[in-house]
């Protein structure tokens, strides 16, 4: 259950349309419900403004649909991550949704949502957009505006010092890479911006599965970048999607000189100025 739906529940109770012992009713199934095989957390929604994402990896299709229709029940905008096209087939029968392929994304219930900020998803080959992807949609998803640059790898650097004006507007930067992972210090060594790197599977006998490329980008030089799991773009766009709200709430809030002795309130741009001396 989000903040809408239990207010709306509030203002029946409010408002006379709803006894309550049938509002409790549904308050009891608050902040889980146990399905048996699954535990949905309810009251995530209220903690963290997202709700509980659906990882299908592992999952029958009869457990997932069934979780569909639970979850679907109070919130929408609903992420089904790592699924194929079965499973989406099966959860268009219990909720409506949308199918992100590359991504292997399913969206229940889709709702427009404003989208604010700029991330920057940028992929170092063509073979590592399923998982640029699957960090693009769940951050646009998740109301945040997302620029994709994609084959811009350090093979052909020139790339990406073509699109570089377009990395300086990104609030935060999301990187993508498999083979040897070079290209998130490169970035992290032109922006401003905080980068998350995504070490990706791709690559051949040496890359060891995208190890070369994690270890790669945990020992970056480049100050800034940060690194998530090895092809793990859901938690790399979750991230980003973190970062960029909160930079993009601290710009719209005004600048206000308080009291002598009160801290004032700055942007974060204004917070994170470069302090070197010229």
């Amino acid at each position: 259950m989000d903040q809408k739906h239990l207010k709306a529940l509030l203002e029946m109770v409010q408002n006379g349309r709803m006894d309550l012992d049938a509002a409790m009713l549904q308050l009891k199934t608050l902040p889980f419900e146990d399905l048996g095989y699954a535990r949905i957390d309810n009251h995530r929604c209220v903690r963290t403004g997202v709700p509980e994402v659906i990882f299908c990896q592992g999952k029958t299709i009869a457990q997932i649909q069934g979780i569909v229709g639970r979850i679907s029940q109070n919130h929408a905008n609903i992420l089904a991550t790592r699924a194929g096209r079965e499973v989406y087939e099966a959860v268009r029968e219990v909720a409506q949704c949308q199918y992100f392929e590359m991504a292997g994304i399913v969206v229940i219930r889709p709702e427009p949502v404003e989208k604010v900020g700029d991330i920057a998803v940028v992929s170092a080959g063509t073979s590592d957009m399923p998982v640029a992807e699957e960090a693009a949609v769940t951050a646009e998803t998740l109301g945040n505006r997302v620029n994709r640059i994609y084959d811009v790898g350090v093979a052909g650097i020139h790339r990406l010092l073509h699109v570089r004006e377009e990395l300086f507007k990104a609030k935060v930067a999301v990187v993508v890479a498999g083979m040897e992972g070079a290209l998130a210090s490169v970035v992290g060594g032109l922006v401003s911006c905080p980068v998350i790197g995504v070490p990706t599977s791709v690559g051949y006998g040496a890359s060891f599965g995208g190890v070369t490329a994690l270890l790669s980008m945990l020992n970056s030089c480049a100050s800034g970048v940060s690194v998530v799991n090895i092809d793990n773009g859901f938690g790399a766009g979750y991230q980003a999607g973190l970062i960029n709200r909160m930079a993009s709430r601290s710009e719209e809030a005004p600048r206000t000189l308080g009291a002598p002795g009160e801290r004032s309130q700055v942007s974060m741009a204004a917070r994170i100025r470069p302090v070197c001396v010229q």
